[in-house]
């Protein structure tokens, strides 16, 4: 059965890096694009980071613009997330969701046009 496994997630210290991976099984992620999602709690859930089919078209919300930076690898088995100067507002329940080719929708791409879910991975930034 396809899925989307998400990982990655961890304690850091504010100002440092955590690397997400979001890879699929039973398909590929050439025809869709990947939206990172995230939710603090009390908060409502997010979209972070969009990268789409083709890879070129990336997204990000202005709250992490210039820290977080997505990418898929060339197998097109596996996105990531890569998350720079994190700060403690960044601490989160980290998922993927794979979605039809584009991020144009992005930051507001209805849930019920996402394909598969990661199941989540949690980010704490603290000191």
């Amino acid at each position: 059965q396809p899925q989307l496994v998400d990982s990655g997630g961890g304690l850091v210290r504010p100002g440092g890096s955590l690397r997400l991976s979001c890879t699929a099984s039973g398909f590929t992620l050439h025809y869709f694009a990947i939206v990172w999602f995230r939710q603090a709690p009390g908060k409502e859930r997010e979209q972070v980071s969009c990268i789409g089919s083709p890879e070129n078209d990336i997204k990000h919300a202005d709250a992490v613009k210039g820290r977080f930076t997505v990418s898929k690898d060339r197998e097109k088995t596996t996105a990531w997330l890569q998350m720079d100067n994190l700060k403690p507002e960044d601490t989160a329940l980290y998922s993927c969701a794979a979605h039809r080719y584009y991020c144009t929708e992005f930051p507001n791409i209805p849930d019920n046009q996402f394909n598969y879910w990661g199941q989540g991975t949690q980010v704490t930034v603290s000191s």
